[in-house]
């Protein structure tokens, strides 16, 4: 499912044009991204947690030389999805 599908699916579930359905999914999106960058956690109940994790540096290696290189520190978005939805995909 892409981006498109899911406005599609929201217009016909909420009775929405599929323009107005994609402004919804966009904003959505959006707000996502603005409390992640501000380090928030994002919890929607009934579906999961967004949670902001910080990755130290550290040293890797290239895999095609072998060489040993430094890994910047980063910040990724991780997924824990709610009981609900565990339960939904293995039941």
């Amino acid at each position: 499912m892409n981006t498109s599908d899911l406005a599609e699916a929201v217009a016909s579930a909420a009775d929405l044009t599929k323009a107005d359905a994609r402004k919804v999914v966009d904003a959505v999106f959006a707000a996502i991204t603005e409390a992640a960058a501000k380090g928030e956690e994002i919890s929607l109940s009934a579906f999961g947690k967004f949670k902001v994790k910080e990755s130290a540096a550290r040293e890797g290696r290239n895999p095609a030389t072998g060489e040993p290189m430094q890994i910047a520190a980063s910040r990724k978005l991780a997924f824990a999805p709610a009981k609900a939805v565990k339960d939904k995909l293995n039941g």
